[in-house]
């Protein structure tokens, strides 16, 4: 049979639909094998978040084509969403698909191996209103399973590109999402990641007032499901119907991903993010007075046009005054067609570079700081992964753990946390969760 071989930039939305398109080849016959194997047919599903992102793109297609010249290409995903023609330019590539038709991307590879030219099935993303829905055809290689309910993106922060590469928001019929996570629970996953480009919009486009909460119960409804978590949400979208679900059912997972982006309410405003300091702070202290030991994982963006050296110190004060569990930092990346790549005050590349060591020296220190409110008690661990004897898995509030006692990959233990290791815990094991 023919060998198709499949890779993924970006988020774990972007993973996801990498892992339904992988379904639909082998629900055909074909072969999956390793990126950097020889294969008839690449598909690669780019990122377009950064700049890094577009490169990481251009040289993995590339890579494809030095591997076997007479191979089929095919890219997808926000890159060539925004940018098809310059994904038309690079050799090799025979087939270009957006962020939508990827249902069609079997049958598109065999038209593009029967005929000469490009297949360009690029659309106007902003037209659709229907939530593509593949569902899983085989399980996912992971011991945690991601599930897309959402996709599009309607708040066109002016830094971020997705909202053009996604078009508006589309939310996934709530019957199918039950259905997709029971199949999940069935295959052995004890815990399902909700993910989606704009997930506190889930429901928006929907009739009956559905929200996230409603996703959440169906998914919670599942037999055998030991956690819930949550992939990446707008404060402002953590609804009463959501946090009450949250507090009150201990399968959700303690741990909530709110992107800040800036420390500063006048970068806020350029930025187009709808709230301030003020507001962010107050749900951070109402999260963490009602969940205790809750995580709080956040993005902040340094280098923003015309952040002054002020502002940056608003952030870093900011920042250092609430209980990250986490932060990723990212240098702002201009994206050409966003309104924040129009402005005329762009801070230079060692500026943003240096202020990036600053306030991930920052993020050190309070992912330190929070690990050790840990310390000396036990937390349940899903582990993940088995490296030269020593296991590492998550605890519910996102810590990760490590030990070498003998346990096994996708199951849930307690454990007791002992001292700082690596970028988490070190810990004993007690007990296997039942």
């Amino acid at each position: 049979m023919p060998k198709v071989a499949l890779t993924t930039l970006g988020c774990k939305v972007n993973q996801f639909e990498t892992e339904t398109m992988e379904g639909l080849f082998k629900q055909k016959g074909y072969e999956i094998v390793p990126f950097e194997e020889t294969a008839d047919f690449y598909v690669i599903n780019t990122c377009s978040v950064t700049s890094l992102g577009d490169r990481k793109s251009r040289q993995i297609i590339r890579r494809a084509q030095r591997q076997n010249e007479q191979a089929i290409i095919a890219v997808c995903g926000c890159y060539s969403q925004v940018h098809p023609e310059e994904i038309k330019a690079i050799e090799g590539v025979r087939v270009v698909l957006g962020t939508k038709e990827r249902s069609q991307i079997v049958e598109l590879v065999e038209q593009a191996a029967r005929e000469d030219g490009i297949i360009d099935e690029v659309g106007n993303i902003m037209e659709a209103r229907d939530f593509e829905d593949i569902p899983l055809y085989d399980m996912p290689q992971r011991t945690r399973a991601f599930l897309k309910i959402e996709d599009g993106c309607q708040n066109f922060c002016s830094y971020c590109i997705i909202p053009y590469a996604r078009g508006p928001v589309k939310s996934r019929h709530l019957d199918k999402i039950h259905a997709e996570a029971k199949k999940l629970v069935a295959a052995g996953f004890k815990e399902i990641v909700l993910t989606g480009i704009h997930l506190g919009a889930y429901g928006r486009d929907l009739a009956g007032e559905v929200t996230l909460a409603d996703a959440c119960r169906e998914v919670l409804k599942v037999e055998g499901l030991k956690r819930l978590r949550l992939g990446s949400l707008e404060s402002i979208e953590l609804s009463p119907d959501l946090f009450e679900l949250i507090r009150s059912d201990e399968r959700f997972c303690a741990h909530l991903h709110l992107p800040l982006q800036a420390g500063s309410d006048s970068v806020l405003k350029d930025m187009n993010r709808h709230y301030d300091t003020a507001e962010f702070a107050r749900l951070i202290e109402h999260v963490e007075r009602e969940v205790p030991g809750v995580a709080v994982s956040t993005d902040i963006i340094v280098g923003f046009p015309g952040e002054t050296e002020e502002q940056f110190q608003q952030g870093l004060a900011f920042v250092a005054a609430m209980n990250f569990s986490r932060m990723h930092v990212f240098p702002y990346s201009r994206r050409s067609g966003t309104p924040a790549a129009e402005r005329k005050d762009q801070i230079p590349d060692p500026v943003k570079k240096e202020r990036a060591h600053r306030m991930q020296e920052l993020a050190a220190r309070k992912t330190q700081e929070f690990h050790q409110q840990f310390l000396g008690k036990t937390l349940r661990v899903l582990f993940e992964t088995d490296t030269d004897g020593i296991t590492d898995g998550l605890t519910d509030n996102y810590i990760r753990v490590y030990t070498d006692d003998a346990v096994v990959c996708g199951d849930l233990y307690e454990v007791e946390l002992e001292r700082l290791y690596r970028d988490g815990v070190w810990g004993k094991v007690t007990e296997k969760v039942k």
